[in-house]
């Protein structure tokens, strides 16, 4: 059996931007400038006594092995026995801490699972007996810092508010993956709070994590809320990583990280004990390097009843009708180049393609949509932080927004909390203006928005692009995208299903096509995809080059 070289002890180091102190009546935390070892961070938030032998952490050459190697690969290297877990624990810490932290430091990853070692042995145990709980045994998955898992890790939505939500419980996605015999290594950087509390927000940002970066050019945007978990599976800090997405929190990141990414239907995956922003849209969803990966993560979350990777069928495609949605462009002329390519190999794959040029929403829809978002999170977020098992300082909405006040200078040192403050005036979810809203933008999504376009254009699958061309970070201006190319809020408010897939390119600045379709149809769009991606092959190893300069562009014939 091939194994990885002799391995020799490393520290994870965790690293923090700047000096910042979080006071409360429970806790007083320093974050230090200087790299913190992982092993004096958790001692220092209570979570761990000592680092014993069976989980220090092992260095190898950062990328060796595992750089290329897909969820699938992985998976089928732990079955053949030519890599056991803790050895891939090992090699993607050494990543972490080579890449993370370090080098360009990404800042993708919050935490790492003090246990992983230990776990990592205990399914080489499993599997060596003969008696592994899954395929997903023994493979590292990365979860995004608003997803709790019941490991010694906080919680904490990327704020320093709730730097000791340390619940002790698993969200059932989680559950279902640790029945599952995967190992989950650690939390990843995010939008804070889940890129729902300012209209100037930067998208990757986190009092806790810093700003995430995009591995492939890094000064381009990470986008977000899934910051972290897209940008470490590009760069290969674990087989795989979850996402949530309320309105665009997958499919945004995955895209400009070169990686695939689903947003599954709404209900397929359950949210509770995930910091919520609005019920009748969050999910979580996987993100990963193929289409493969994503379906056998999804079985993974879902205690594999659906049966998502054996289903998959790359004919399926063939005489199939795929509406292409031109209305979703934006006028940028290399993505449209890039668009333009992607249907086309669509239509050599035995797609008919059916032009979809025109399409509006109904009037009022983004009014509405406000309604809806600030009313579920006034009561959703209260719910949480009020409910909490953790010792937090905050359990409502109205004490969160008065702790950022307080410690303005870490919470909003790049941008406000307007969307916060906005929200304590939202209607009750009893409330007419609440009941109509809702109703107006599912019916705007739903049967006048992709059930019409399916049914009216008589097709099974929608296709556009899944963004603009991710722009520069800045962090003066806010966010500054360019027009927005893409009708994924339809698959996000309506609640169906959204697969992003790399098609391409610009400059090194990863772009990729949407599949999106009706309710419940996530394995036809994984099936969609799968065809794609094998055609293509159009995914990035990033670069981790600084910034797109002239001579990295080219004429576009």
């Amino acid at each position: 059996m091939h194994r990885l070289p002799a391995l020799a002890f490393t520290t994870i180091m965790v690293m923090f931007a700047e000096p910042r102190q979080v006071t409360s009546s429970m806790q007083t935390i320093v974050f230090l400038s200087k790299a913190l070892p992982l092993t004096s961070l958790l001692m220092l938030l209570g979570l761990m006594s000592s680092c014993s032998n069976d989980q220090q952490i092992s260095e190898v050459e950062p990328g060796f092995g595992v750089v290329e190697m897909t969820l699938a690969d992985v998976v089928a290297a732990l079955e053949a026995d030519e890599i056991s877990s803790t050895e891939l624990v090992a090699a993607y810490l050494a990543r972490v801490d080579a890449m993370d932290r370090q080098g360009p430091a990404l800042q993708a990853l919050i935490a790492i699972n003090p246990d992983a070692m230990t776990l990592a042995a205990a399914s080489d145990a499993r599997r060596a007996e003969g008696n592994p709980k899954s395929r997903l045994d023994g493979v590292p998955v990365l979860l995004k810092d608003n997803i709790e898992s019941m490991d010694a890790m906080a919680t904490t939505a990327g704020s320093t508010a709730l730097i000791g939500n340390v619940t002790g419980r698993d969200s059932p996605l989680v559950a279902s993956l640790r029945a599952s015999g995967a190992i989950i290594l650690g939390k990843t950087n995010l939008s804070q709070w889940a890129n729902y509390r300012s209209t100037n927000s930067v998208s990757g940002w986190s009092s806790v994590g810093g700003l995430v970066k995009n591995p492939h050019v890094l000064d381009r945007q990470a986008c977000g809320s899934s910051s972290g978990s897209a940008s470490a599976t590009a760069a290969s800090f674990a087989a795989a990583s979850v996402g949530t997405e309320t309105n665009g929190s997958i499919i945004c990141p995955a895209q400009v990280n070169g990686v695939v990414g689903l947003k599954p239907t709404h209900g397929l995956l359950s949210i509770k004990h995930i910091v919520p922003i609005a019920a009748t849209q969050d999910t979580a969803g996987p993100i990963t390097k193929s289409v493969a990966g994503a379906a056998l993560l999804l079985d993974g979350m879902t205690d594999g009843k659906y049966r998502f990777f054996d289903g998959l069928d790359a004919t399926a495609i063939a005489g199939m009708r795929i509406g292409v949605m031109n209305f979703s462009l934006n006028g940028n002329p290399r993505l449209t180049a890039a668009f333009n390519d992607a249907v086309a190999t669509l239509e050599g794959l035995g797609a008919e393609l059916v032009a979809i040029d025109e399409f509006e929403r109904d009037e009022g829809y983004w009014a509405s949509s406000g309604i809806v978002m600030d009313a579920e999170f006034k009561t959703y977020i209260t719910d949480y932080l009020a409910n909490s098992p953790a010792n937090i300082p905050v359990r409502s909405l109205a004490e969160l927004v008065e702790f950022n006040q307080e410690h303005a200078a870490v919470e909003q040192a790049i941008f406000d909390q307007d969307i916060f403050v906005s929200a304590l005036d939202a209607p009750a979810l009893d409330s007419e203006a609440y009941q109509t809203a809702l109703a107006s933008v599912k019916a705007a999504t739903r049967e006048n928005g992709i059930d019409f376009l399916l049914r009216h254009y008589e097709v099974d699958v929608l296709v556009g692009p899944s963004g603009p061309v991710s722009p520069r970070v800045d962090v003066v201006n806010g966010d500054v995208w360019p027009a927005w190319a893409g009708a994924g809020s339809l698959a996000a408010v309506s609640g169906y299903p959204n697969l992003t897939v790399p098609m391409g390119d610009i400059a090194g600045v990863p772009v990729g096509i949407s599949f999106m379709s009706g309710s419940g149809k996530d394995q036809l769009l994984l099936s969609v995809g799968l065809a794609f991606e094998q055609t293509t092959n159009a995914r990035l190893t990033p670069a981790y080059k600084p910034s797109v300069v002239v001579n990295d562009m080219a004429f576009l014939e």
